[in-house]
C-alpha cells in the first residue's frame, strides 16, 4: 500500500505520512486538498495523491525538525530498521522489546527492534539471551536521515 505525504497549510511543514485510503478519506471529508498527484491516475472521483495539504493550519507541539530528535513510533521504528527483522533479517511487520516489558523493559529506541512475526513469537517474553537468539545489530536512537533517508518526513 502506498503512503501519502501530508503538508500543513502553507505547504512548508511536513506533518507525516498516511495510507492512500486515509488520504482519500481526508479528501472526502474536505480536511485536505491534493497538493501533488500521480498524473492520469484517479481513485474514485479524486486524483491519486502523492501529497496532500491540510485546509486549516495545525499548530504542532512536537516540531522534531528543530530538536533533531525523531519521536518514537512503531512506523518510525520499522523505517529505522528498513523493515527487516533484527533477529533473522526477514521482512518485519512487528516490533519487539529487546528486554520484554513483562521484565521491566521500556518502550524506547534503545530497547526496540523491528521483528518478523516468527521471531517475535519465538522470543516471546524472554531476552534474546534467554531465547537463544542473536540481534543482527544494536538498537539506536535515529536521526531524521535514518528514518527519512530522502529528506522527506
Amino acid at each position: 500500500m502506498s503512503e501519502v505525504l501530508i503538508y500543513n497549510l502553507g505547504g512548508g511543514q511536513v506533518l507525516g505520512r498516511v495510507s492512500l485510503g486515509h488520504a482519500i478519506r481526508m479528501l472526502h471529508r474536505r480536511v485536505a486538498a491534493v497538493r501533488e498527484a500521480v498524473e492520469g491516475e484517479t481513485f474514485g472521483p479524486y486524483q491519486r495523491p502523492v501529497s496532500v495539504e491540510l485546509v486549516r493550519y495545525v499548530h504542532t507541539r512536537w516540531v522534531y525538525e528543530r530538536t533533531g530528535r525523531v519521536p518514537y513510533s512503531r512506523a518510525a521504528l520499522l523505517r529505522r530498521d528498513r523493515h527487516r527483522c533484527g533477529y533473522c533479517g526477514a521482512p518485519a511487520t512487528t516490533m519487539d522489546h529487546v528486554v520484554p516489558r513483562c521484565q521491566g523493559g521500556p518502550t524506547t529506541w534503545m530497547n526496540a527492534v523491528a521483528a518478523c512475526e516468527a521471531c517475535n513469537s519465538a522470543k516471546a517474553g524472554r531476552t534474546p539471551l534467554e531465547a537463544g537468539m542473536t540481534l543482527r545489530s544494536r538498537p539506536f536512537e535515529p536521526v531524521l536521515a535514518d528514518v527519512y533517508p530522502h529528506g522527506r518526513v
